[in-house]
């Protein structure tokens, strides 16, 4: 998303610009991935790299010559628009002996926060200014995982950091060798206490986004529990688990969402399709317990289609509170068709009277992607100003697909610029 040509930038205009988009590499076919991991119930297979722009990167023999590289002049100021764009991992991002400073994110932007190094979720987009102001040369810009959990056995993920070349005009076009150039320093890959520290540390520039101010007052208030559950699963093999005939799940509110398959969420409202959905979905959780302490007693989740339905023009308040269900991580939940503001967040369980008088309400970053910390909670704040039915689901894809999602309904306002428009006469059938 690019500002209107004519539009006056909150910051120094930068020289030009760069696009630097993280992802992932896998040697087999993803499809064939994501079959086998629903076939057996269990968890993927991790990529095999780390990308940037498409390529590993210097440090994999088979994208040395190949390698993604930045061309700068020494004296000038770059804008660089990060996308994480990984699969199933948060990752720190930095560049080699130089400095990076904030001043957007997801499309909104930020007061100014300078920075060694980044923290994006998938999912999440950050724009930061970068000036050449280092001796000629070649320096690694990098990424690496950060995944907040105890050890590598629970969540195994790509060893190697994905490069690319900051290239200073004048400097030597060829690298030879990656042992040529020295690697950032990056904390150790389940810092959370980092991490925290880099989203606390992002502030809002504006409290006015997707068409609504920061709401100080609330209508609809909501707590959200979202972890690991199981499911009975005849048919499949998991054989990390005692009974092999479970599948995993994960849930919001104790509700594993599965996708309709005879129509959308959308048509199912607009045209009023009966057994699509249902319009049920719980503000607060099925099984209530002490989320971040002992397990629970009911490790079996509710699975179906349900949605959360919204007044147009309401206040909604959703605390998102990560739970000790086998084990703590961090969760990037990503809502449609609004940005919200991130107005707190914290490690444990939340505590509504003395948390809530902690939110920030005077520069809460507006976002559409909150990383909810490992064993902790995120707030988030939004007005219910675009009617329609809006996906909201964690962004690791493998969470998605055991059912971390469900969907709010936005019912219409009033007038056309408040109602939701009709389906396009050729929209694909399911």
């Amino acid at each position: 998303m690019l500002p209107k040509a004519e539009a006056v930038l909150p910051y120094p205009k930068p020289v030009d610009e760069h696009l630097l988009y993280l992802g992932e590499w896998w040697n087999d076919n993803v499809e064939d991935v994501i079959a086998q991991a629903l076939r057996v119930g269990g968890g993927y297979q991790h990529s095999d790299a780390l990308t940037i722009n498409g390529q590993p990167g210097a440090l994999y023999n088979c994208s040395l010559s190949d390698t993604t590289v930045f061309d700068v002049v020494k004296g000038e100021t770059y804008l660089f628009r990060i996308v994480n764009a990984a699969v199933n991992f948060q990752l720190y991002v930095s560049v080699a002996g130089h400095s990076l400073t904030v001043v957007e994110a997801d499309a909104e932007y930020t007061k100014p926060y300078t920075t060694d190094i980044l923290v994006l979720a998938p999912g999440q987009t950050t724009n930061v200014l970068l000036t050449a102001d280092q001796p000629v040369g070649q320096y690694f810009i990098s990424a690496t995982v950060f995944t907040p959990t105890p050890n590598l056995n629970i969540v195994p993920f790509p060893q190697t950091p994905t490069t690319a070349i900051l290239r200073y005009k004048g400097a030597e076009t060829v690298l030879t060798s990656p042992t040529e150039l020295a690697l950032p320093k990056f904390p150790s890959f389940n810092d959370s206490m980092f991490a925290a520290g880099f989203t606390k540390s992002l502030k809002g520039l504006s409290t006015h986004t997707s068409g609504f101010d920061l709401p100080l007052n609330v209508d609809k208030e909501m707590l959200f529990t979202i972890g690991y559950a199981l499911e009975i699963c005849p048919t499949c093999n998991l054989t990390t688990s005692p009974n092999p005939h479970l599948r995993m799940r994960t849930s919001i509110n104790n509700v594993s969402f599965v996708e309709p398959s005879s129509a959308s969420l959308m048509e199912a409202y607009y045209y009023n399709i009966s057994g699509v959905y249902e319009d049920d979905f719980p503000s607060d959780p099925i099984y209530p317990y002490n989320y971040t302490g002992a397990a629970p007693s009911n490790f079996f989740s509710v699975v179906g289609t349900k949605v959360k339905v919204i007044e147009f023009g309401e206040s909604v308040q959703i605390v998102f509170q990560d739970t000790s269900t086998f084990f703590f991580e961090g969760h990037p939940i990503h809502l449609h068709g609004t940005n919200f503001f991130v107005v707190g967040d914290g490690f444990g369980t939340f505590d509504p009277v003395k948390d809530t008088a902690n939110f920030n309400l005077v520069d809460p970053p507006s976002r559409n992607t909150v990383a909810v910390p490992s064993g902790g909670w995120s707030a988030i704040r939004f007005r219910a100003v675009n009617p329609g039915m809006w996906f909201m689901h964690c962004h690791f894809d493998i969470h998605t697909s055991w059912g971390m999602a469900m969907a709010f309904l936005v019912k219409d306002g009033h007038g056309v610029n408040e109602t939701l428009p009709a389906p396009p006469s050729d929209l694909p059938k399911c």
